[in-house]
């Protein structure tokens, strides 16, 4: 039997949960996976039941329709446009193709790109630049930028997962232009841009060199069981990641929910409404509590409190699930990540903290 205070990799495994409690897996309630509480829309729902007759046929392994529309809502030319079985695919394809020799990673991040490269280079150096949690675990531009002699890459996570915080573009400018200066090929994950779009770099990548931008279509768009990414990549590095990518990784259901998502901007101003709302109650709620959280303009929060592993293993056995973030390189058992869910879900989970809360 599965312990109920195992750490995880990842959120979203409701599945162990399901097990574990031994109750369907649509009972549980799953802070853990910050994916849009509103859920695959209703456009490209249409969409897949109009496809399923077509699954007859092997997917375009080219992705070609997909990236034309990526195209145009980015702006980067196709060609400079790799599509991936969501992001994670993505930097494992970027480290296994590149063979960095030193990297240099800002810590809290995405546990994935460090297994990325104890996976696929056994003689990488990796360095870490710890963020502090007095400084809300913010990157600084300066120590970054001093951080970054001697090393052939370097990450960033913009927003940050776990700590949901960003780098504005005068600072993301400041950076590229010094990683480049520095012969450093920046990979930047922007996984939760499209909840902050202001700040992402794809309104700059025609102009800037040394830099890769990864982004998750499956988060803000609410179908993470398809599992669908994008990298843009500079044209001298483009044909070697190619070479080195597995055919037929994006399903043809993946790539005609990509298609719609990408022309639903009712969708998108309907996220920014619902969560702007469902946010202002969670932190109403949280101050109430005496739960302290980093600020956050995106889909999750990063909470700390003295009692955190009790309330990660309460709310566990009331089939809610939460991300321990206690296996964060750089974090410690008093932090917890949730995201923003719908509010008959939001409204469950704060009166179960107020119960755990005493």
């Amino acid at each position: 039997m599965l312990s109920l205070t195992a750490m995880e990799l990842h959120g979203g495994d409701i599945y162990s949960l399901s097990e574990t409690l031994k109750v369907p897996e649509r009972k549980i309630i799953d802070f853990s996976a910050s994916v849009n509480p509103l859920g695959i829309s209703n456009k490209i729902k249409a969409e897949l039941r109009r496809h399923l007759k077509f699954l007859y046929h092997y997917p375009d392994n080219e992705c070609r329709r997909l990236r034309r529309h990526i195209s145009r809502h980015t702006g980067i030319d196709e060609n400079r446009i790799v599509c991936g079985n969501g992001s994670t695919e993505l930097i494992y394809l970027i480290v296994r193709a590149l063979g960095p020799e030193r990297v240099l990673l800002p810590v809290p991040t995405f546990s994935e790109y460090e297994r990325a490269i104890r996976t696929y280079c056994k003689n990488c150096r990796i360095d870490y630049l710890y963020l502090q949690e007095d400084n809300l675990f913010r990157l600084l531009p300066d120590r970054f930028i001093e951080a970054l002699k001697d090393h052939d890459m370097a990450f960033i996570c913009n927003p940050n997962n776990p700590t949901a915080q960003s780098l504005c573009m005068d600072e993301l400018k400041e950076i590229i232009k010094e990683a480049s200066k520095k012969g450093c090929l920046l990979v930047i994950d922007e996984a939760f841009i499209d909840f902050e779009p202001e700040n992402t770099v794809t309104r700059i990548f025609n102009d800037i060199s040394h830099t890769i931008v990864l982004r998750s279509m499956t988060k803000f768009y609410g179908f993470a069981g398809l599992r669908l990414g994008y990298a843009l990549l500079p044209p001298d590095i483009i044909d070697t990641v190619k070479r080195y990518k597995e055919p037929w990784t994006v399903n043809s259901l993946a790539q005609r929910a990509g298609v719609i998502a990408l022309k639903d901007n009712h969708y998108r101003k309907k996220t920014f409404e619902y969560l702007l709302k469902e946010k202002q109650f969670l932190e109403r709620e949280f101050r109430k509590l005496g739960i302290d959280f980093f600020p956050s303009k995106i889909n999750f929060y990063l909470l700390r409190d003295d009692r955190a592993p009790e309330i990660v293993t309460q709310l566990r056995r009331a089939g809610i699930l939460v991300r321990d973030c206690s296996n964060f390189r750089g974090l410690d058992r008093r932090f917890i990540r949730i995201a923003v869910r719908t509010h008959r879900e939001n409204a469950i989970l704060i009166k179960k903290l107020k119960e755990i809360k005493g």
